[in-house]
């Protein structure tokens, strides 16, 4: 076996031992964000004196608690990201999937949070039985967890952030939208939106913890499953992402 063999073996091996790090990487940090999400709000229940009176000694325990688990919650999340984010260690494992089920479920989880922050989250579901979409069950809801958790993180108290979905049989997609009445994005900003680490002064003005990965990853999740994903927005009126799938 010469040099060259040799090293072709090699980098298949190291492709495999990356691959089943991903995988690790990426069940072991979805776990733990959805326990970490329950703990956070059960914890914020308790500082709101929502299950009942507590003593200022216990409310600061609870804060540090809560702080704590904030930040465990970033990590996380950078950990998905990070792992997600470059095509050399994406495993996509495509299989036919109900979209409006997927969007339910993921939308279900963020009902606690949207609600201690008091933005309505509004679902327009016009459809009953639509296409499948071939797909990474797992990396499009990152995508769907994402671009809510960003809608409700830069929205204001009272607002609204209104998740509707269409097929379109000419072109065989079926297209989400999420909007909120937000923030908005900055005319300057627009074009850098998607690049890696990039977060607008506004954004960083309203919530001072992220990473500036999430709409990155999200571009690229999109486009390896041939979509396309896009925006419009004012500053202070709001912003729209959407997203297209192309159907089964």
């Amino acid at each position: 076996m010469d040099e060259i063999e040799k090293l072709k073996i090699e980098n298949e091996e190291l492709k495999k031992m990356n691959a089943v790090k991903s995988d690790l990487i990426s069940i072991s940090a979805h776990q733990l964000r959805t326990s970490l999400s329950a703990l956070k709000w059960i914890l914020r229940m308790f500082i709101d004196k929502d299950l009942g009176k507590i003593t200022s000694e216990q409310e600061g325990f609870m804060q540090k608690a809560l702080d704590s688990n904030e930040r465990m919650i970033v990590l996380v999340n950078d950990l998905l990201t990070l792992n997600h984010a470059e095509n050399t260690v994406i495993k996509f494992n495509f299989k036919e999937v109900n979209i409006l089920e997927l969007l339910e479920q993921t939308l279900f989880e963020f009902y606690g949070e949207s609600h201690k922050k008091e933005v309505e989250l509004i679902f327009l579901k016009d459809y009953k039985d639509l296409p499948k979409v071939k797909c990474d069950e797992e990396m499009i809801r990152v995508v769907f967890q994402n671009l809510i958790e960003n809608a409700i993180k830069y929205s204001n108290i009272k607002d609204k952030v209104v998740i509707s979905l269409k097929y379109s049989e000419v072109n065989k997609e079926i297209e989400i939208s999420i909007h909120d009445s937000g923030i908005g994005i900055k005319e300057e900003d627009k074009s850098k939106i998607f690049e890696k680490f990039f977060r607008a002064e506004n954004a960083k003005t309203k919530d001072y913890i992220g990473s500036g990965l999430g709409l990155f990853t999200t571009k690229h999740i999109i486009e390896n499953h041939k979509g396309k994903i896009w925006f419009v927005s004012d500053q202070d009126n709001g912003t729209t992402f959407f997203v297209s799938l192309p159907t089964i």
